[in-house]
């Protein structure tokens, strides 16, 4: 199936409000052609009656279409715009359901500001697939058979003419427009994507560009992206400049058929003179219903392209997968790994080789080695990460190929040197760890991470805003709330990567008191260089170009 099939299908709950705005969208473009057919009969007939009993009927009509036709109009823009917030909203959440499997393996091949602009931008295009795309297009269909409908009982030549007209103007002309603008449809989706990922890796690097010198040359590369974007943009408006003036033209070359058509249909009396009229206004009138659909077929181009972008990432194939079925969740903690072999591609060279080692309930494991040995990589196979092909991981005497991802990392409590903290309040980085708890439990958490005091310090307490990533709090704070949160989960295996790195020696020692608690009655794997911190380990080993020795 196509992706913007696929992407529609996704909107199938929605069908009973899409029926609605089509409905509401249909009445409205209706009344107002009924309104101009009725306007035009009242005018036409006022210049010959000799009584108001006459016309009262009609300027009666005039009020109801023009009141009905101005409630209809809201009320549809009040549907169509729920209903795009709705199916945006279930895209939202789809889309995040569909790359979280994906994390941290797949993801790391993208750029921050691309899957960004996925999340953000391409999702948020979608939400005028409906309100601009769908619901015109199938309201100016019956609409526009209304009005041929209307004419041909007339005439039938006039229904004919208005219904090649309105072919023209609603069908043929939008092909027209796709056909010459998608290229630079796709042109334009693909320059602003770029652009916002620029813009992030601008935004983000911006102390690292400065203290390089290379600002300038970054935002010349910014600049020629929104040159592009503009260049795009400004394609793409004048192919719908151009697409509404040759609408504008048909539009008029129907009402002057419709008129010609008309008039000899008056002097043989098969209609009235005051209703000649009606015929080429009406026409006019109908022609409200198509005009949008040059601009509908643009952002459903715009919509495809978004669709095509979501599911190009949401496809590929996560790291690791589930067992079907899964086995149960362990019931020990003591970890197990026997020749262990692992290798990030088919022709990339093994990071782990043949990594055999034990911890026993309740025991702590130091791993020391340099930079690249391969001890990040065997905590990643641990918390299921990225998948292993050859040798054996063990929790509680399970093989974690056997179990469910999510409840292996429900068994383990990471503290890092680079813990993500998120723009939030103290109160919402610690409730990831446990959503339900309690005041007295994030406090309990926090005095034994030796955070408390410092919370109580702040302006609003837990409920402090902490900044993006936590950069309002000095790294030893940042990292006793990681600390915090660690224990809060109440996991009974914890894993410690550089925990303490870039920390002052006072820092470092108020924190290793606080992981000194964290690690009572709990398996640890201490993965670190200092001594210091490989001193909370039972025991030692040394991992060197993916062996331990």
């Amino acid at each position: 199936m196509r992706p913007l099939g696929r992407l529609l299908r996704l909107a199938v709950p929605a069908r009973p409000r899409t029926g609605l705005a089509v409905a509401l969208a249909a009445g409205s473009l209706a009344g107002g052609v009924a309104l101009t057919a009725t306007a035009a009969y009242l005018v036409g007939r006022s210049a010959v009656v000799t009584s108001f009993v006459e016309i009262q009927v009609a300027l009666a009509a005039v009020r109801a279409f023009a009141l009905s036709r101005g409630g209809l109009r809201y009320l549809e823009r009040l549907v169509s715009h729920d209903l795009s917030f709705r199916v945006l909203a279930r895209v939202r959440a789809w889309f995040y359901e569909a790359i979280e499997p994906l994390a941290p393996a797949v993801l790391l091949r993208h750029r921050a500001g691309e899957v960004l602009g996925l999340v953000v931008a391409d999702v948020e295009a979608l939400e005028e697939l409906s309100a601009r795309a769908v619901v015109p297009a199938a309201a100016a269909v019956l609409v526009s058979l209304a009005a041929c409908l209307l004419l041909a009982a007339i005439d039938a030549r006039l229904g004919v003419e208005l219904l090649l007209g309105l072919a023209l103007a609603g069908a043929a002309l939008p092909l027209l427009t796709r056909a010459a603008g998608r290229r630079d449809a796709v042109e334009e989706a693909a320059a602003r994507a770029e652009l916002r990922a620029a813009l992030v890796d601008l935004v983000q690097g911006a102390p690292e560009l400065l203290a390089l010198g290379q600002e300038e040359r970054q935002r010349a590369g910014v600049a020629a992206l929104s040159e592009r974007l503009r260049r795009g943009q400004d394609r793409l408006g004048a192919a719908d400049g151009l697409a509404s003036a040759i609408s504008g033209l048909l539009t008029t070359l129907t009402a002057v058929a419709a008129l010609v058509t008309a008039i000899p249909l008056v002097a043989t009396g098969h209609l009235a003179g005051a209703a000649l009229a009606v015929v080429p206004l009406a026409a006019l009138a109908s022609f409200e219903a198509v005009q949008p659909l040059p601009a509908a077929q643009q952002h459903l181009e715009r919509g495809r392209a978004a669709a095509a972008r979501l599911f190009a990432l949401t496809d590929a194939q996560p790291a690791v997968r589930d067992p079907d079925p899964p086995a149960r969740r362990p019931a020990g903690a003591g970890i197990e790994v026997r020749g262990l072999r692992f290798a990030y591609g088919p022709d990339e060279p093994a990071v782990l080789d043949g990594v055999s080692l034990s911890v026993p309930p309740g025991g702590r494991l130091g791993i020391a080695g340099p930079s690249g040995a391969g001890k990040t990589t065997l905590l990643n196979l641990l918390l299921r990460f990225w998948d292993y092909a050859e040798g054996e991981v063990r929790i509680g005497g399970r093989e974690l190929r056997e179990c469910r991802a999510e409840d292996v990392r429900a068994m383990i409590a990471v503290v890092a040197q680079g813990t993500h903290l998120f723009g939030g309040s103290v109160r919402t980085n610690l409730l990831l760890a446990r959503p339900g708890a309690d005041q007295a439990a994030l406090e309990a958490a926090a005095r034994a991470a030796r955070l408390h005091d410092v919370v109580e310090r702040l302006p609003r307490g837990y409920d402090t805003w902490i900044g993006e990533n936590g950069h309002l709090l000095s790294g030893g704070e940042r990292q006793r709330l990681a600390i915090a949160r660690a224990i809060l989960k109440d996991a009974p295996i914890l894993v410690l990567d550089e925990a303490t790195a870039h920390l002052d020696a006072g820092t470092e020692a108020e924190v290793l008191e606080a992981l000194r608690d964290l690690l009572q009655g709990r398996t640890a794997i201490i993965v670190d260089h200092r001594p210091a911190v490989l001193a909370l380990a039972d025991r030692v080993l040394e991992l060197r170009g993916g062996r331990l020795v």
